[in-house]
């Protein structure tokens, strides 16, 4: 509900990413470590459209895509986007990514 205005059911860890020094901001927040958990989700009902009850603060909207769309999307990290289709795909893919971007 906090940031796509839905209930989720929260699936399996698919990956674990390391935000470090090796993504495009690195001139500007070097200093930053986080760890970041991906997980699968599934809608709990139909979507609704309700409006985020907590967006992220440079959240601008939200947007639900085709994932055969996927590749046309600004996302971040970018190289998430290959590892998303694998699953999708039924196909192995490591769980830690370490510091990709």
């Amino acid at each position: 509900m906090e940031e796509v205005g839905e209930e989720v059911e929260i699936g399996e860890l698919l990956h674990i990413r390391e935000y470090i020094e090796n993504h495009e901001h690195s001139s500007f927040d070097f200093h930053v470590h986080q760890v970041e958990y991906y997980f699968v989700c599934n809608l709990v009902k139909e979507k609704s459209n309700k409006a985020p009850t907590n967006p992220g603060s440079h959240q601008v909207g939200v947007e639900w895509i085709h994932i055969n769309d996927l590749l046309q999307y600004r996302i971040y990290p970018k190289e998430l986007r290959k590892y998303i289709i694998q699953h999708v795909n039924h196909e192995k893919s490591p769980v830690y990514l370490g510091d990709i971007n």
